[in-house]
């Protein structure tokens, strides 16, 4: 099933859309933003230098620190009395990001998240168990909402306590699961330490995970382990949340709902656009936001594009799945490593579970690597002589296939940091 027909608009008839709606929206940023009002006065251009949707690559970047630096509502294109939600990012790397939302963008939020739903095939007979995070975090409420639209049952268990959640999963037989990938393997551990039977004890038929980059290994062992269908969610609350694009039942790839949001891929270093199916840094311009409209927003997202029509039938591009981001990318004596190519080789590792961190040193003027992997609970931690054989086997498939020496840390099950359902995959010590 298709939601809307815009999901299928012929190309040119697409980017005509995209074109009236991009110069709808920068007519509206120069004429109320500062910030954008200074950004194309430093560039020389005006909104009549606009013509078609191919001179977006004329408009100036957005960035993060962009945001922060425009702190509380310095970026919102509407009067305060006009915005009926607020969101925000944690701020743990300084003043956290603001998002506004009026009537009209939420509207849009519930209609791209129906998409989502009915791309994944649920609809009014399913039950919605919804363990993203509710809150200041756009994961819970954006999810919730969307499930509502198209009207399932939603059970808005949010975050953490597992057991309980594994308990209403069971007895309300819930259908799907919406969750970060890391925190739907930490309940199916905890359910099978618990006693239950995960395929004859729950009923689910498919789950929509995200909020994470996500090796291939990492998704079919979440759909092995809880024997369902894995779609996969994309979006990030400068743009809306979740929502700006999904993996429908024909392809790993994830449609970018093109009508809303303008994708571009970037070389990160020089900003230069790159062409079609090459990998670089991923940009989105928002097309109908109100509140706070985006221009040629720095993702940080490393992924590519692909126009090849989808058997499905929707004529949206689709992206790759994000492999890492530009910031978690650790360079180590020389070497360019993402946390999901480390993912990849232990997923094809026997006795370990995908649960790990990388931990990035110095030992004396070279870079050290250090990552501690949890072994699965039939692994006993005293079999000295099966640890070393799995410590070996790690060392030798990173060397192998990422060119990467790395001491080998094996831990206990559940013993390694997780925040609000994402696992913590990269702490760099370097500059400490």
């Amino acid at each position: 099933m298709i939601w809307s027909k815009a999901e299928t608009l012929p190309r040119l008839e697409l980017e005509k859309l995209q074109t009236s709606r991009l110069k709808e929206t920068i007519a509206r940023v120069y004429g109320v933003v500062p910030f954008y009002q200074q950004k194309f006065k430093e560039m020389g251009i005006v909104p009549e230098d606009i013509k078609s949707i191919k001179d977006i690559t004329k408009l100036p970047f957005t960035r993060k620190q962009d945001l922060r630096d425009n702190y509380p509502f310095g970026m919102f294109a509407v009067n305060q009395d006009a915005v009926v939600r607020i969101h925000s990012s944690s701020g743990t790397t300084g003043k956290p990001t603001v998002v506004g939302y009026t009537k009209s963008d939420m509207d849009v939020w519930n209609e791209v998240m129906a998409r989502v739903f009915t791309m994944s095939g649920i609809n009014s007979e399913d039950t919605v168990h919804n363990a993203y995070g509710y809150g200041l975090f756009t994961g819970g409420l954006g999810v919730h909402n969307g499930a509502e639209t198209v009207g399932a049952t939603v059970v808005p268990s949010s975050g953490g306590f597992t057991s309980r959640q594994l308990l209403l999963m069971k007895d309300f037989n819930s259908t799907v699961l919406t969750s970060t990938p890391s925190f739907a393997l930490h309940m199916a551990e905890t359910a099978k330490k618990e006693g239950y039977d995960i395929k004859k004890d729950f009923k689910l038929k498919c789950g929509i995970f995200g909020a994470e980059p996500t090796s291939v290994g990492l998704k079919e062992e979440v759909s092995r382990v809880w024997g369902i269908d894995y779609y996969e969610i994309y979006g990030l609350s400068e743009i809306i949340g979740p929502g700006v694009s999904n993996s429908c039942c024909e392809s790993r790839d994830l449609h970018i709902f093109e009508d809303h949001f303008y994708p571009e891929i970037v070389d990160s270093k020089t900003g230069e656009v790159l062409p079609y199916g090459e990998k670089g840094e991923l940009v989105i311009t928002t097309l109908t936001k109100q509140a706070l409209p985006i221009i040629r927003y720095r993702t940080g997202d490393i992924t590519s594009l692909d126009l090849t029509p989808c058997k499905c039938g929707r004529t949206h591009v689709r992206m790759k799945s994000v492999m890492g981001r530009v910031d978690d990318m650790l360079i180590v004596n020389g070497v360019n490593i993402f946390p999901s190519q480390v993912e990849h080789v232990l997923s094809n590792i026997s006795d370990i579970t995908l649960n790990y961190q990388i931990i990035a040193n110095k030992k004396g003027y070279l870079d050290s690597l250090e990552i501690m992997v949890e072994v699965t609970e039939e692994m006993p931690m005293d079999s000295i002589g099966a640890l070393e054989k799995i410590q070996k086997n790690i060392q030798s498939e990173l060397l192998n296939n990422l060119y990467i020496n790395a001491k080998i840390r094996l831990v206990e099950p559940r013993s390694i940091e997780r925040s609000m359902g994402k696992a913590i995959r990269v702490i760099d010590k370097r500059s400490l």
